[in-house]
């Protein structure tokens, strides 16, 4: 994988942070998660999005995903 590639989603991904992105998770089987979060922090190989479901009695989550997980499109996200 070009490390140009994961340099552009990684600058893509920390000017986003902060903002508010619905995430669309690839679990496999034709199984898909979908979410809402905010991008907490960018690290150099990772970044976490603060999942807060209003909606039901779920604690907030923090998930971790890494770049390639964008370019291999195992997530996908879009701003709110």
């Amino acid at each position: 994988m070009e490390q140009s590639l994961i340099g552009k989603v990684r600058a893509s991904v920390k000017r986003q942070c902060g903002s508010r992105v619905m995430i669309q998770l690839d679990r496999g089987r034709n199984k898909v998660d979908i979410q809402e979060g905010v991008i907490q922090k960018t690290y150099p190989s990772v970044f976490t999005v603060l999942i807060d479901d209003e909606r039901q009695e779920n604690p907030p989550q923090l998930l971790s995903f890494s770049y390639t997980d964008i370019i291999t499109k195992d997530i996908r996200m879009k701003l709110c």
